[in-house]
């Protein structure tokens, strides 16, 4: 089978990343999921950003930690990449649009971090409130283990980048090895959750490998090449 297509923090190689256009247009593209990172903000609010600061994706600068919703609602998160004007996305609204599209989202929380644990706890508050396909991530194994005990439901997924283990602990669903992982083991991938592949001989590999979910940061160029290294019998 071919790994789904995960947009990884949306289109982000056309769009500024983490904005409401880079997410639109990954859907466009035919992405089978969105991926964001989810940071909180100084008055509780969590927000679609990677970096603990928002100096490289803003017109502004500080630690989203100390800043609240409003203070970040004050900068422009689009012109950086040459897109337009944009305001910070809120994980609310993407998980909306994720609802509206049916769409599975895949939510990574970012440690370490100011608040600790009511990162998890926020996001799993939050998502009560939605009817939706959602995957949490981290890196952290402490943060898999505290969501999952609040939701266990809720599929989850623990990202590696130096080592892959070559065991799970039982809290976890997926293993998350970033794509030069893959490349170290050459007798793993099967059913994983790989970050981030855009090189054609990297999605090869993660269709050769039995890879699940596929972040890449260009959906429709992905999509492309996983068709053109079907054989006549592969599905």
């Amino acid at each position: 089978m071919s790994p789904e297509v995960v947009a990884h923090r949306g289109a982000s190689t056309r769009r500024p990343e983490h904005t409401l256009a880079a997410y639109e247009l990954a859907l466009r593209q035919g992405a089978d999921g969105l991926e964001c990172d989810v940071r909180l903000t100084k008055d509780g609010h969590l927000v679609c950003l990677h970096d603990r600061t928002i100096d490289r994706t803003s017109t502004g600068s500080g630690a989203v930690s100390a800043m609240t919703l409003d203070e970040l609602r004050r900068h422009d998160f689009g012109s950086w990449h040459g897109g337009e004007p944009a305001e910070v996305l809120t994980l609310d609204a993407l998980l909306g649009l994720a609802a509206d599209h049916g769409t599975r989202l895949f939510i990574e929380t970012k440690h370490p971090v100011r608040y600790g644990s009511r990162v998890e706890r926020t996001l799993a508050d939050q998502l009560k409130r939605y009817r939706l396909d959602v995957v949490m991530m981290s890196f952290s194994v402490f943060a898999v283990h505290r969501f999952k005990k609040l939701r266990p439901e809720v599929p989850t997924v623990l990202l590696y980048d130096r080592l892959w283990p070559q065991t799970r602990p039982r809290f976890v669903d997926y293993a998350g090895p970033g794509v030069h992982l893959l490349r170290r083991h050459p007798d793993r991938g099967h059913g994983v959750y790989t970050w981030t592949a855009d090189d054609p001989a990297d999605i090869a590999l993660c269709r050769e490998r039995g890879v699940r979910f596929l972040a890449t940061n260009n959906p429709d160029e992905t999509r492309a090449h996983l068709a053109d290294n079907l054989t006549p019998d592969q599905p």
